[in-house]
């Protein structure tokens, strides 16, 4: 991300203030939807934590439940550091993540793994999909591609893990 912050002046255009910080719009709002998926990933594997207490597999749930909300406090992070304003909700994707696990005692155990790891999945295309935005800085590009995306990458791995084994 540029390390100059930009205003928009009369001609609608980025006019650059020395000595702040500044991130492109497009870092910004690709930043705060992988926010929400994160954001939606942690609350998700909170209910299915909850549904299922006590049962095999919940210690590495409740890892890959910490390891999302450690991903949303870091782009959350960044956001607020480039100056812009952090989404607060999971928006769509959370409240239909949430009406899944809500059934998860009657769906059962090896069913929320499995739309658990669907849910990394679509996590897996959202930082794919940001990673072919042209206009994403290399900073953004360098943490999804080594931090972000990797993590969920064996996220999937690790529950079909699980799954095989209850």
């Amino acid at each position: 991300m540029s390390s100059i912050h930009a205003t928009f002046d009369d001609t609608d255009q980025y006019a650059p203030l020395q000595g702040t910080m500044y991130a492109e719009p497009t870092d910004l709002d690709a930043l705060n939807e992988l926010l929400r998926g994160e954001m939606s990933a942690a609350e998700t594997y909170d209910l299915a934590i909850r549904k299922f207490r006590g049962h095999p597999g919940i210690d590495e749930l409740q890892i890959i439940r910490d390891e999302h909300a450690a991903s949303a406090a870091f782009l959350r992070d960044r956001i607020l550091a480039h100056g812009g304003e952090p989404s607060e909700t999971s928006g769509a994707w959370g409240t239909f993540a949430a009406s899944i696990t809500s059934v998860a005692k009657v769906l059962g155990m090896k069913t929320v793994l499995a739309t658990l790891r669907q849910g990394e999945e679509h996590g897996i295309k959202g930082y794919e999909a940001a990673l072919d935005n042209d206009e994403l800085s290399s900073e953004c590009r360098e943490l999804i591609a080594d931090d972000l995306l990797p993590r969920c990458r064996i996220h999937v791995g690790e529950l079909q893990e699980l799954g095989d084994t209850i």
